[in-house]
């Protein structure tokens, strides 16, 4: 089966929450806390619990956070291709979270920023593996210089998945334009689709909407994937638009939903799932999610198997 290969940045969230955000110079008292690994780890727990075979080809770090990282891709069977950065460990994300469950970040930069291309091509990609890469990825020059030349060199058959993030839109035009020439299924938010269209060709109003003019953008055959939370998601494949319906769940903790969404999705089409049943599980996945606290909290392939029999 083809594995699902993740380039971006495994980081470790350290988790509060929080009756509100603190005003400016102010301070709250959180009721919770935790540390866990988290961002590139989220999407690869998620397709290896549906049965996925995962690799992460991103730099991790040597010190407490790299090896809580390795500890958990370790635990969930995840392999780790790359060496260890030397001299550095992994950052933090620290992550504030809400009772309406929605989440605000400060990410640090550490060693998961010391990409390199040997890193990259210690994964060593086939034809039929889904490599998957963020638009954060992008918007540092560490991590996106060896990024973009190891895609160039990518074999014929290696589909390429743009998870783009919110700092994708705001990418130059020439980095934001050769990333979308080589993606061949994009999957995001509808927020994150609506930005990219608004500097493109104008903002859309439904993710249907986006899910079309995003594909305008990307090469013949590209896949769109537009999340819109607990309205569930619309796929288009070749040139066709599906809305799939959603799940919707009282939330308490909305990290990682978007991950669990991309790695089940992963993991379907690996499998050789249709698109359609694909998000219709991924949405499952995302519906779950939010009812747990945690990053890396995806349900497993039996979890969602008993979720949809009920649905």
């Amino acid at each position: 089966m083809p594995r699902v290969i993740h380039t971006g940045q495994a980081l470790v969230d350290a988790t509060a929450q929080v009756g509100s955000l603190p005003q400016r110079g102010q301070n709250v008292m959180a009721e919770g806390w935790g540390q866990a690994a988290g961002g590139a780890v989220n999407i690869l727990v998620a397709a290896t619990r549906s049965g996925a075979d995962c690799v992460h080809a991103g730099a991790i770090g040597t010190g407490p956070n790299g090896d809580l990282v390795r500890e958990t891709l370790e635990a969930e069977s995840i392999a780790y291709s790359a060496p260890a950065v030397p001299d550095a460990d992994t950052a933090l994300c620290v992550v504030l979270v809400e009772p309406s469950a929605e989440r605000t970040f400060i990410t640090m930069q550490g060693a998961e920023r010391l990409l390199s291309v040997e890193a990259l091509a210690s994964s060593d990609p086939r034809p039929g593996d889904l490599v998957c890469v963020t638009g954060y990825t992008l918007a540092v020059d560490s991590t996106r210089l060896p990024l973009q030349e190891w895609l160039e060199d990518l074999p014929e058959g290696v589909h390429v998945v743009l998870d783009p993030g919110a700092a994708f839109a705001d990418l130059p035009d020439d980095v934001r334009d050769a990333m979308l020439a080589r993606t061949t299924v994009w999957t995001s938010n509808q927020e994150e689709a609506e930005a990219l269209c608004r500097t493109t060709t104008g903002g859309p109003s439904t993710m249907a909407e986006a899910a079309e003019r995003v594909a305008r953008l990307l090469p013949e055959g590209a896949v769109v994937i537009v999340r819109d939370g607990p309205a569930g998601c619309a796929v288009c494949v070749d040139g066709v638009v599906t809305e799939v319906p959603g799940f919707p769940q009282k939330p308490v903790d909305t990290n990682g939903a978007g991950d669990a969404h991309t790695g089940v999705l992963c993991a379907e089409i690996a499998r050789g799932t249709d698109w359609v049943t694909a998000c219709r599980r991924a949405n499952i996945a995302g519906a779950i999610k939010v009812t747990r606290r945690g990053p890396a909290t995806a349900p497993t392939r039996t979890e969602i198997d008993a979720f949809e029999a009920q649905a």
